[in-house]
């Protein structure tokens, strides 16, 4: 009779604790036996072998170490008090156990404990007083622990400060080699962590640590909340996708699955955000409004386990709904070829929670990059970009590597959203009666020094205004105010709304009387929610994609004249607004009377067009005609693009853009001549323009 596997694990459990009852089994054996047992699938046999080893073995001198193991298997059970106990005793064991501290946070963290996390963090980044590789090693990744809580806990100041120490550290000349990529993140969130709390400037070289070095190690979307470059989004998206995400182990699948013309179309919608978040807010009338005689629709989910109503709902007008959270990259790969995905739209982009490497893989013979990221992704996987003729005009198409599609109005917009009947007075929200109101309810970290200047300004100007802020930290607040106050703008006029549940948030909305949005990276879905709740809106367009979107709304709401194209004209604009409040109200009572039928809220018009481009993307694949991303010389225009003055490019005409790469790609090219099969060069002269503004040197 054949021995089956569930017999060799009985058996494998059943000798170890014999061996163990008997004191008979070797740790060797011990360690060995639990992690086949692990690799079984038998988790709390292994937990059990431990246990019952440890209580015979009080003596052992290697027991710390057992207590270790044991409190691994017990994390990954989720026993945080049974592992937290564990590794108490392995530390009392050895107190100079650096890893087993180090966990013992971890444990803490994951159990709910923060403030004892970072304490038990703390200890050992005091106790770590050696120079080696080891514990300059352990002193980083508790620094690391701790910035991340700290974080989490909205003590952005101490968070950054930690992961300061932590480049400090690692970029010493005396230093071991433990960059890499885990450097490379942490630089990131420091920067992201100065954004949010407005710390100007961003890029704040110091001695051990250049400017230069930031820029390189700044992702994607942080870049472009700090510039108006779409040729350097461009080539930071293309070093992103090839310096910081692994190479694929296989490529799943690029063949299509045969369709006759009567087949429905599977599309694979891939996000973190199918919940109560601008992008699932905006795609739950989408999802719903999806021909399903022709089109299949796939939902799978990589984001936070919490539920909400908005989840619910795409939930239920999805065809298949698929969480993928506990599937690695090459399984969710697998998963989605499974299924055999026809288009997969990536609503992530280089945001949170991403599964970037999914589409590295290629589970789809087609990939599009639409809405949830506002620019190129760089990458030789996504074919197609999904855009408008105001973010993406023609002749901008060679800022971005895949092909250019658009639709009338590139941003959706659900149009049953949730607005609370209960509506607050202003002096409930802290704001004064008889002021003339700007808002801007964007996150902090898309405020610059530049777009703060233009903003008091605008206060200085119309003397009886306020400016209404979401709230961040109160030390971020406080620094606000105190930038206004250098101004000589009274601190008090600056205004904080707390932070409410969308239905809540909307339905204050109305106490303001113009929304100024902030530049380079502007409104999106809050300019949106904003119209839709007639508030008007001015903006400053810009020449790349996240400081289009808001012009693209106002043009599909029927707001062009909210448009400014110089910061002077923004600033004059809206004093005059505030000003002559019959011209406000005749905008505003335009709007509402166009809110029903104007294109930017017009899903199922939306639907129609990105039908339309999902059967045109077929249609090139099937002739053997999808795209091919070009990504010739980005690494080029990315050492150039980070050695310009990127915060002053806003400022910058068409032509003294164009001119400022000019000039540093023919430095560059005396030196190190750049090939000339480069599809950007024609003309020295012409070259920007001809061939849509990315240069090279012939």
């Amino acid at each position: 009779m054949n021995e089956r596997p569930a017999d060799r694990r009985a058996d494998l459990f059943t000798t170890s604790m014999e061996l163990t009852a008997k004191r008979r089994l070797p740790v060797a054996d011990l360690v060995d036996a639990a992690e086949k047992l692990n690799l079984q699938g038998q988790p709390q046999s292994a937990a059990e072998l431990y246990k019952a080893w440890i209580a015979r073995n009080a003596d052992n001198n290697v027991l710390y170490a057992i207590q270790f193991n044991l409190a691994g298997v017990l994390m990954a059970l989720r026993d945080y008090a049974g592992a937290i106990h564990a590794l108490r005793e392995s530390i009392r064991l050895k107190s100079d156990f650096a890893i087993a501290h180090i966990n013992l946070g971890r444990a803490l963290k994951d159990s709910g404990r923060h403030g004892e996390a970072v304490e038990q963090w703390l200890v050992l980044v005091k106790n770590l007083s050696a120079v080696n590789v080891d514990s300059v090693a352990h002193k980083v990744t508790a620094l690391h622990e701790i910035g991340r809580v700290l974080e989490a806990t909205n003590s952005d100041a101490a968070a950054e400060d930690a992961l300061k120490q932590i480049l400090d550290i690692s970029n010493a000349p005396w230093a071991p080699d433990i960059k890499g990529a885990p450097w490379a993140d942490i630089a990131q969130h420091w920067i992201a962590l100065r954004q949010k709390q407005c710390k100007w400037p961003v890029l704040a070289g110091w001695e051990r640590v250049s400017r230069k070095q930031l820029l390189t190690n700044i992702e994607p979307l942080a870049l472009q909340c700090l510039t108006d470059d779409p040729m350097l989004h461009l080539a930071k998206a293309y070093c992103h996708a090839r310096n910081l995400l692994d190479m694929p182990k296989a490529q799943t699948r690029q063949s299509a699955v045969p369709r006759s013309d009567t087949d429905r179309l599977r599309i694979g919608y891939v996000s973190s955000d199918l919940r109560n978040h601008a992008v699932g807010l905006a795609m739950t009338d989408v999802i719903e409004q999806h021909d399903r005689s022709k089109f299949e629709i796939f939902a799978y989910y990589c984001g936070v386990d919490n539920p909400d109503s908005t989840q619910q709902r795409i939930m239920k007008s999805a065809d298949h709904w698929v969480d993928i959270n506990e599937l690695d990259d090459d399984q969710a790969a697998a998963r989605i070829a499974s299924d055999d995905i026809d288009i997969l739209v990536d609503l992530n982009g280089y945001t949170r929670r991403a599964r970037t490497k999914v589409f590295a893989r290629r589970p789809a013979p087609i990939a599009v990059n639409w809405f949830g990221f506002p620019g190129t992704m760089g990458t030789p996987y996504h074919h197609y970009i999904v855009a408008d003729p105001v973010v993406i005009p023609e002749g901008e198409e060679i800022y971005y590597s895949e092909k250019v599609l658009r639709l009338p109005c590139y941003q959706p917009n659900d149009r049953k959203r949730l607005v609370s009947e209960l509506r607050p007075s202003r002096a409930e929200m802290g704001i004064p009666e008889h002021a003339f109101v700007y808002c801007s309810f964007n996150g902090t970290q898309k405020i610059t020094p530049r777009g703060f200047d233009r903003w008091m300004k605008i206060l200085d100007g119309v003397p009886d205004s306020v400016l209404w802020l979401l709230t961040a930290t109160d030390d971020t607040n406080a620094r606000l105010r105190a930038a206004a106050a250098a101004q000589r703008i009274a601190p008090e006029r600056i205004v904080f709304a707390q932070r409410l549940p969308n239905p809540e948030h909307l339905a204050r909305y109305p106490l303001a009387d113009l929304f100024l949005d902030s530049m380079p990276y502007g409104a999106h879905t809050t300019a949106a929610d904003a119209l839709w709740m007639n508030v008007p809106v001015l903006t400053l367009r810009g020449r790349s994609f996240p400081a289009r979107v808001c012009a693209s709304v106002l043009r599909s709401a029927g707001g062009e004249e909210l448009e400014c194209t110089t910061p002077e004209a923004y600033v004059a604009r809206a004093i005059e607004l505030a000003r002559d409040r019959a011209q406000l109200a005749a905008i505003k009572a335009k709007l509402a009377a166009g809110r029903e039928s104007c294109l930017l809220f017009d899903t199922p018009r939306l639907v129609r067009h990105l039908e339309e481009l999902y059967r045109q993307m077929w249609s090139d694949f099937k002739r053997g005609e999808l795209p091919v991303p070009d990504l010739r010389n980005l690494d080029i225009y990315h050492e150039v693009g980070i050695g310009l003055e990127i915060e002053t490019t806003e400022t910058l005409s068409e032509d003294a853009y164009i001119e400022s790469y000019k000039e540093k790609l023919a430095a560059w090219h005396n030196h190190y001549p750049i090939p000339p099969d480069n599809r950007l060069w024609r003309n020295v002269d012409l070259e920007m323009r001809a061939c849509a503004k990315r240069l090279a040197v012939a």
